[in-house]
């Protein structure tokens, strides 16, 4: 049953007096829950819920979490249909879409679970004393990662749940040992509630502390300004707009004492198509990318909004049958009304930019909250020279970028913002003559794609969701895979502590068989 009351600990509350409803994309109506925005005094009650609870949950062992995280998967699925029905009214995503999603989200949870239950994420180091070490003896050093405190995470628009409630910052910030305040995503609150109450139920089969996850509503910014700033909020976890990402970076960097905002902002995701691939492939090339182009709407945050090439009748036939292919894609609702506004606002102002020409773009009548795909192109100069092009659209939208040659064509890779990915299609040992242009690529995202499409994220521990500044606040970690538990901890040692008052990971017999790196060397033996 859906209350509309925000999760404080394992309590529903409802003491806030403005209220707001979600939106059905799909209908175009509103959906009939009315959602209690949480209040100041239940802000500071999650958060001190969490930290209480953070006394006990941050000793908790990788045993005890893992069961944790699994009883979390299985009370998301024990939801059912009712669940992904929900989802779709909130998102107006269909039902295959709902069900991949929780499949991927249950499967973090599990992938985090294994992860904790094996222990070796904690790098344990140990350096032993040599007390007749001359000229001065040597202390003897263990150490490893420990949580950070209180997490606040932000749901994220395009993914109700792998990239919100329960989703990977959540896995990731229980695994670490780290209580969670989730702050709601507005336009799927509903389905954040019946997450949340999951999230609970497991908290209480496996005997997690009262606090180790609350759930907060919002239909503005200010709850979530309130828990940035809030002194026993340790970390934040986002996944949305840079303009949103930014603000609340800032907010954590005034704080008295700042705190890191672990922030993914989006992306254009740059294409390169090297001549060779162009002029023997150009039209497989282009109905692969208007594919991409339109998947979800455009609404994922590695959709290839920049194509790149060099001049060429290659390059000439690419951009013709993107055009033809473009206009062939059904268009598809988007995830909400302002996000539909928010994409034709920012397609119309690139479109009114000078020298950029529309290839093709889908004309005829929609449905309200349908997005009308375009794909544009623009001069390799003009590009150079105006940063406006250089701004994701949100939503199916791409630019060809016309380079006059290779040279201008390292030139604008060089001179993007940083980015998630970036892609190299190229024919046969083509790409091993623009090394420079590959060099320059990787300097400016997070993962390149060799003969593929950016379109896809797997979650594994190779997987690195995040990039230079501004795809991600701190270009270091991941938002994707179990290593994105590294965000959450922070690096800790213990110099001369008795044995058998060190945590399990570093004492001599190592009872958890974990690796550690002791005295130069990865070993799970005993000391």
């Amino acid at each position: 049953m859906i209350t509309g009351k925000n999760y404080i600990g394992n309590q529903l509350s409802a003491k806030g007096s403005k209220t707001f409803k979600t939106f059905n994309p799909l209908l175009n109506i509103e959906n009939q829950w009315e959602i209690t925005e949480a209040s100041q005094d239940e802000v500071n009650q999650a958060a001190e819920l969490a930290t209480e609870a953070f006394k006990t949950y941050s000793k908790t062992s990788g045993a005890k979490k893992a069961q944790f995280l699994r009883a979390i998967a299985d009370e998301i699925e024990a939801l059912g249909d009712e669940l992904l029905q929900v989802y779709s009214s909130e998102s107006g995503l269909p039902n295959g879409r709902a069900k991949g999603e929780r499949g991927r989200t249950l499967g973090q949870l599990r992938a985090f679970a294994n992860h904790v239950e094996e222990g070796n994420w904690v790098d344990a180091s140990i350096d032993t004393a040599q007390p007749d070490r001359k000229p001065l003896p040597k202390v003897d050093l263990r150490k490893m990662n420990v949580p950070l405190g209180p997490v606040v995470v932000f749901g994220a628009s395009n993914f109700p749940f792998a990239f919100s409630t329960a989703g990977g910052d959540t896995a990731a910030a229980i695994a670490s040992g780290c209580p969670v305040i989730v702050k709601s995503h507005p336009m799927h609150a509903a389905t954040g509630e019946m997450v949340s109450s999951a999230v609970i139920k497991a908290a209480e089969k496996t005997g997690m502390p009262n606090g180790v996850f609350s759930n907060l509503n919002s239909s503005g910014i200010e709850v979530g300004q309130q828990l940035v700033q809030h002194p026993k909020v340790k970390a934040v976890g986002f996944t949305g707009s840079i303009h949103g990402g930014r603000a609340l970076y800032d907010l954590a960097a005034k704080r008295d004492e700042p705190i890191p905002v672990f922030a993914e902002m989006g992306s254009i995701n740059p294409v390169v198509i090297l001549p060779q691939a162009l002029n023997n492939r150009a039209e497989t090339i282009a109905k692969t990318y208007a594919g991409s182009i339109t998947l979800g709407t455009g609404q994922f945050c590695t959709n290839p909004g920049l194509i790149i090439g060099v001049k060429s009748a290659g390059l000439t036939s690419f951009v013709n049958t993107l055009a033809e292919e473009i206009v062939k894609v059904e268009p598809s609702c988007m995830l909400h009304p302002n996000i539909a506004g928010a994409y034709e606002t920012n397609k119309s102002k690139a479109l009114s930019q000078s020298g950029i020409k529309v290839l093709a773009g889908y004309e005829n009548d929609v449905e309200p909250n349908y997005a009308r795909q375009v794909v544009t192109t623009v001069e390799g100069d003009t590009f150079l020279n105006n940063p406006t092009l250089h701004h994701e659209v949100f939503g199916p939208f791409s630019l060809v970028v016309q380079c006059e040659d290779k040279q201008q064509l390292e030139d604008i890779i060089s001179n993007l913002e940083g980015q998630l990915t970036g892609t190299i299609i190229s024919d046969d040992n083509e790409v091993a003559e623009y090394s420079n242009v590959v060099n320059a690529l990787q300097n400016r995202v997070g993962r390149i794609i060799f003969n593929g499409v950016p379109t896809g994220v797997e979650v594994c521990p190779s997987m690195l969701h995040g990039g230079p500044y501004p795809a991600s606040t701190d270009s270091r970690f991941t938002a994707v895979g179990v290593d994105s538990i590294k965000r959450f901890v922070r690096p800790f040692s213990f110099q001369d502590w008795p044995n058998d008052l060190l945590p399990d990971e570093l004492k001599n017999e190592n009872p958890l068989g974990i690796i550690r790196n002791v005295n130069g060397k990865l070993t799970s033996q005993k000391i």
